[in-house]
């Protein structure tokens, strides 16, 4: 079953029954090269990104080439990338700057796709609440109202269309 779409207080407001949701994680190798010498105290660091991987997380299940458990928060994430050598970081290093140490950062997207009458698939950004609020609805295909922010291109609550 697919419902219609109203407007209200400039934002759009959608129920639907064809849904479903993504989040990508992500890791990140970054390395921050600090100016040195005359000056270089006034600016920011230059941060440089190595290594990456990623995964996609669907409607909450395991997706392939998952490492381990899911996270408190219910994602699986990928294999970590290989960390920089030092041949890597001195490379990219410049003659007045000192190189930090690397740190791996992890970072999601969030993504709901939409799939509404006499359009295409609709994927717009959404917050954590949101992702879980689809992920738990999914199985059992609850028509699930949305509402997204004045553009049109993030949601910003999902809930049962009751």
């Amino acid at each position: 079953m697919v419902l219609g779409a109203i407007t209200l207080g400039g934002c759009e407001t959608t129920t639907t029954d064809q849904y479903q949701a993504s989040a990508i994680t992500t890791y990140t190798w970054y390395v921050d090269y600090e100016p040195q010498g005359q000056g270089g105290a006034d600016r920011p660091p230059r941060i440089e990104e190595f290594g990456s991987t990623s995964l996609e997380n669907k409607n909450g299940q395991q997706p392939p080439g998952a490492v381990g458990d899911p996270d408190d928060q219910g994602l699986w994430w990928p294999n970590t990338p290989p960390r920089p050598t030092v041949d890597e970081l001195e490379a990219r290093q410049g003659r007045q700057e000192r190189m930090g140490r690397p740190r791996l950062q992890r970072t999601v997207d969030y993504r709901v796709t939409l799939r509404l009458p006499g359009e295409e698939n609709r994927v717009l950004s959404a917050r954590y609440e949101t992702y879980r609020q689809v992920v738990k609805a999914y199985e059992d295909r609850v028509p699930l109202e949305f509402v997204m922010d004045p553009t049109e291109t993030i949601i910003t609550k999902a809930r049962p269309a009751y």
